[in-house]
C-alpha cells in the first residue's frame, strides 16, 4: 500500500538527515582538531625556544621571566626531551613517580616513531610531545556524539512505537467490542423471526428447509460476533485436538471454494495431538489464511496444511500455490491496512498475528514465498501437557 511506501521513504529521509548531520559534525570536529593540534605544536615550539634561551649561558644576566613563564604555563601538553641516545633529560605533564624513565619512555618513543612522528631537534636534543587530553577528547567527540544520537533516536523510536501500538490496541479493542455489540441486536431479532416463521409454517417442508439454511447463516454471524467480543479480553485456552479443529476449518472453507482448488489437510482420524488454543479465535486465523490463499490462486490451485510436532510446540504450515509475496513484504503483510486486493480492509493478517502471538503466546510468520509459485505461512503453538 502507498501508506507503507511513504513510511519507508520517511525512514530513508530521516536516516539520510542523520548521516548528513554526523558527517558535518565529523568534518567540523576534524577541522577544530587540526587547528588545536597546530596550536599545540606552536606552543611546544615556543616551549623549546624558551628552554633554549633559559639554558643559554650568554643570557644568564638577561631578564628571562617571559621564557620561564612560557615554560611554566605548559600544564596540558605532555613533553619530554632526550639526548642523541634517547636518554630522557627532562619531562613534563606525565604521571608522577616514574622510577625508570628509560623503561617508561622508550616504548612511547618507538610507538611515536612508528606512527611517523618527527621530534623537534634543538641543540642536539630531541623534543617529543603528545596530544593534550582536550585534543584527544575532541577527536573522540564524533563517536560519542554518534552513540548519543543513536541512543536518543532509539529511545524515541521505541517510545513512539510503544505509544502507537497502545493506541492501535485501544482502537482495535473498541472497534471489535462495538462491532460485537452492534451485531448482537439484529442477530437476536433475526433468530426470533426465524423461530416465529418456523412455528407458523411448520408443515411446509420447503419453508422449513429455507429456515434451517438461514439459521445456519445466523449461527455463523453469532460466531463472528463471539470472535469480536473476545478481542481485548483474555480468552480461555483449552487442550484441543489440532487435527479435528483443522478439519472443521477445511470443511467450512472448501464448500465456499472453487472445485478446481484442492485441499490437502491432515487426516482428522490421526492420533490426537492436543494444543492449547481457543477454538473460535484459532478457526478465525486459519480461515483468514485459507481465504487469502484462495484469493491469491484465482480459483485454481492447491492448499496444503502440514502439522509437525516438536518437544513443546506444534508447527502448522499453510501452503498455497498462489501468486506469492515479495520477500520485502514478509513483515509488512501483518501490518494493519496492508492489502493487495482492490477490496478489503487489510485487517485479516493483522488480527491473525494478534490472536496467535498475544492471545496464544505463539508465533505466526511467512516461512517462505516465491512470486508466481506460492506462499507458506507458519504457525507455532504451545503443545498441551
Amino acid at each position: 500500500m502507498e501508506i507503507y511506501s511513504r513510511k519507508s521513504r520517511w525512514k530513508i529521509y530521516l536516516a539520510g538527515a542523520g548521516v548528513a548531520i554526523l558527517l558535518i559534525s565529523v568534518f567540523y570536529t576534524n577541522y577544530l582538531s587540526k587547528e588545536l593540534a597546530q596550536g599545540e605544536q606552536n606552543r611546544v615550539e615556543n616551549f623549546v625556544l624558551a628552554q633554549d634561551q633559559v639554558n643559554d649561558p650568554s643570557k644568564q644576566f638577561e631578564d628571562l621571566s617571559l621564557q620561564l613563564q612560557i615554560m611554566e604555563r605548559n600544564t596540558t601538553i605532555p613533553v619530554f626531551v632526550t639526548d642523541e641516545r634517547d636518554k630522557v633529560l627532562f619531562h613534563a605533564n606525565f604521571e608522577d613517580g616514574i622510577k625508570d624513565e628509560d623503561a617508561f619512555f622508550n616504548p612511547i618513543i618507538k610507538k611515536m616513531e612508528k606512527s611517523g612522528f618527527e621530534p623537534i631537534i634543538s641543540e642536539g636534543n630531541k623534543i617529543y610531545y603528545q596530544e593534550s587530553t582536550l585534543l584527544r577528547q575532541l577527536r573522540y567527540f564524533p563517536l560519542i556524539q554518534l552513540i548519543l544520537i543513536a541512543a536518543f533516536v532509539g529511545l524515541g523510536y521505541a517510545g513512539f512505537s510503544t505509544e502507537r501500538r497502545s493506541e492501535q490496541n485501544r482502537v482495535w479493542v473498541g472497534m471489535a467490542k462495538e462491532t460485537a455489540h452492534q451485531l448482537g441486536t439484529p442477530i437476536c431479532g433475526i433468530v426470533a423471526w426465524l423461530e416465529n416463521l418456523r412455528a407458523m409454517r411448520e408443515e411446509d417442508e420447503e419453508v422449513i428447509e429455507i429456515v434451517d439454511e438461514l439459521r445456519t447463516d445466523v449461527s455463523r454471524l453469532e460466531l463472528i460476533a463471539e470472535r469480536f467480543s473476545k478481542i481485548g479480553s483474555i480468552p480461555s485456552l483449552d487442550p484441543v485436538n489440532i487435527y479435528s479443529e483443522l478439519e472443521k476449518c477445511r470443511a467450512y472453507m472448501q464448500r465456499r471454494a472453487s472445485r478446481k482448488v484442492q485441499f490437502n489437510f491432515p487426516d482428522p482420524e490421526s492420533k490426537p495431538l492436543r494444543v492449547r488454543l481457543n477454538p473460535p479465535l484459532f478457526d478465525w486465523v486459519i480461515e483468514n489464511l485459507l481465504r487469502n490463499a484462495l484469493d491469491a490462486m484465482d480459483g485454481i490451485g492447491s492448499i496444503q496444511v502440514n502439522v509437525t510436532e516438536e518437544e513443546h510446540v506444534v508447527n502448522i504450515d499453510v501452503i498455497d500455490s498462489g501468486k506469492g509475496i515479495p520477500s520485502s513484504k514478509f513483515k509488512t503483510v501483518f501490518q494493519p491496512g496492508f492489502t493487495t486486493k482492490k477490496r478489503g480492509w487489510g485487517l485479516g493478517l493483522s488480527l491473525s498475528k494478534r490472536i496467535i502471538e498475544e492471545y496464544h503466546s505463539g508465533k505466526i510468520f511467512v516461512k517462505k514465498s516465491e512470486e508466481g509459485k506460492g506462499t507458506t505461512f507458519s504457525i507455532r503453538l504451545i503443545k498441551a501437557a
